[in-house]
């Protein structure tokens, strides 16, 4: 009887480590942000908001020039004005900073929103690669390697830049 037991035990054993073994056989992993910076919709999409970027450092340059100019003329101009056309002038000068900081925090914004709206539809598109490729391979779960500590499994960057045409 008792070794029936063991000889049960054994065997409910051996069907669990083989179950485990399967299950761990339907997991793959992928460095997404590989795939995603490898497709040519990426190169662009970073182009056109570098060059967006630029212009807005261009336009702040531009008003930091603007801006220093102005203080050095009404900074030689003090002695011969006012007090009250002095203050006049300051207050000139604090709400020209304060418009350039609104619109720097501005064109921040409308870069970062820029660079949503673009990588969007890419990151979609490789996100539906990905389910593809892994579900033509049966795989269950796909993981992004790049929060594995160990990636031992398949790796589907090969396979799903194939089937991206990249």
């Amino acid at each position: 009887m008792k070794h029936l037991k063991s000889l049960l035990f054994a065997a409910v054993l051996f069907v669990g480590a083989t179950s485990f073994s399967n299950a761990q056989s339907k997991v793959a992993h992928i460095d997404k942000q590989e795939l995603i910076k490898a497709m040519p919709e990426y190169t662009a999409a970073q182009a056109e908001i570098e060059k967006l970027g630029k212009t807005y450092e261009a336009t702040i340059q531009g008003s930091l020039k603007e801006l220093d100019t102005k203080l050095k003329q009404y900074n030689a101009e003090a002695e011969g004005k006012t007090e009250e056309e002095n203050m006049k002038r300051m207050q000139e000068v604090e709400g020209m900073k304060q418009s350039l900081g609104q619109y720097q925090q501005q064109a921040q914004k409308d870069l970062q929103e820029k660079e949503f709206n673009l990588l969007k539809p890419i990151v979609e598109k490789a996100d539906n690669a990905i389910k593809a490729v892994a579900k033509a391979q049966g795989f269950q779960y796909v993981l992004d390697s790049a929060m594995l500590v160990v990636a031992d499994g398949k790796d589907l960057l090969a396979d799903v830049k194939k089937q991206l045409g990249i």
